[in-house]
C-alpha cells in the first residue's frame, strides 16, 4: 500500500547563501557532503542524476532560482511512487544562511521504516553540510560510496561494523577517534557525528561517514579532499573491506 509524506529540515549554516547554493545545487557541492556521485543541469527543465555505483536515480528540476530556491521530482515508480525534493535559501544580514528542505512523495511497502530512516539520514547528512562549509569552504570532495547489504549475520551488525574498524569502546561525539579498517592506513581525526546507526569521522583532509541502514545495509559514504585521492581505488578497497569483513 502506497503512502504520501512531507518531511521538513531546518538548519541554520555559517555559510554564505551563495555558497550554500553551489553546495546544494551543483554536482561538485552535493558530492562534497551527500551520498552518491552526483550531476545536475542547470536550469528549470534539466536534469539531476544520482549515482549509487553506475546506477543513476534520475529527476527533473522543477524550480530554478539561483541561491534562493531549487526543486526537482523523480519520476513515477510502481504504483505512482515518486520522491520531490526542494532547497529553500534565505541570507542572514547579520551573516550565515539557514537552509530549509522539504522532502515529499509517495512511498511504497514498508514506508514506515522508509520514513524513519530519511529523517535519520537528514539530521547525517544536514550535519555533514555544515561541517564542510565550515571545514573545507572553497573546495570539493570527491566521493566514495560503497554497500554491503543483508549484512546480518549472528553478531549484531554494528557490533562487527566497530570492530571491523578497531573501535572497542564507547565514542563520544567531540572524542578523537583513530580507526584501523584492515587494508587501509589509520584514519585519525574527531567523532564528529555520533548516533544510533551512525558514526562520521572528521580528518583534516576528508569526511567518514559509516551507516547502518535499512534491512541491515552497511554503508560508507567518504569525502576525500586530500589532492592525491583516487575515489575509484578507495571505493573498491571500501567494497572488499565491506565484503570480508561480513563474509
Amino acid at each position: 500500500m502506497t503512502h504520501p509524506f512531507e518531511l521538513r529540515k531546518e538548519i541554520e549554516l555559517r555559510a554564505t547563501a551563495e555558497q550554500v547554493w553551489e553546495a546544494v545545487a551543483t554536482g561538485p557541492g552535493l558530492d562534497s557532503w551527500f551520498m552518491g556521485r552526483n550531476e545536475i543541469e542547470p536550469g528549470e527543465g534539466g536534469k539531476t542524476r544520482q549515482f549509487f555505483g553506475d546506477y543513476p536515480a534520475e529527476a527533473t528540476i522543477t524550480a530554478w532560482e539561483p541561491n534562493s530556491r531549487f526543486a526537482f521530482r523523480s519520476g513515477e515508480g510502481e504504483h505512482g511512487t515518486f520522491m520531490a525534493f526542494e532547497y529553500l535559501i534565505e541570507g542572514r544580514d547579520q551573516g550565515g544562511t539557514v537552509l530549509r528542505i522539504v522532502q515529499s512523495g509517495i512511498l511504497g511497502d514498508g514506508w514506515e521504516d522508509e520514513l524513519d530512516a530519511l529523517h535519520k539520514g537528514w539530521d547525517m547528512y544536514l550535519h555533514t553540510l555544515d561541517q564542510y562549509l565550515t571545514h573545507f569552504p572553497g573546495k570539493f570532495a570527491l566521493v566514495v560510496f560503497g554497500a554491503r547489504p543483508q549484512a546480518g549475520g549472528g553478531e549484531p551488525v554494528w557490533q562487527v561494523l566497530q570492530r571491523g574498524l578497531g573501535i572497542s569502546g564507547e565514542v563520544v561525539q567531540g572524542d578523537r577517534v583513530r580507526l584501523t579498517p584492515e587494508g587501509f592506513e589509520p584514519i585519525e581525526g574527531v567523532a564528529d557525528y555520533v548516533a544510533p546507526r551512525f558514526l562520521g569521522v572528521r580528518t583534516g583532509d576528508g569526511l567518514y561517514r559509516f551507516i547502518l541502514g535499512m534491512h541491515d545495509t552497511v554503508v560508507v559514504g567518504h569525502h576525500l579532499f586530500a589532492d592525491d585521492a583516487d575515489p575509484k581505488e578507495a571505493e573498491l578497497a571500501w567494497q572488499d573491506w565491506l565484503a570480508k569483513l561480513f563474509a
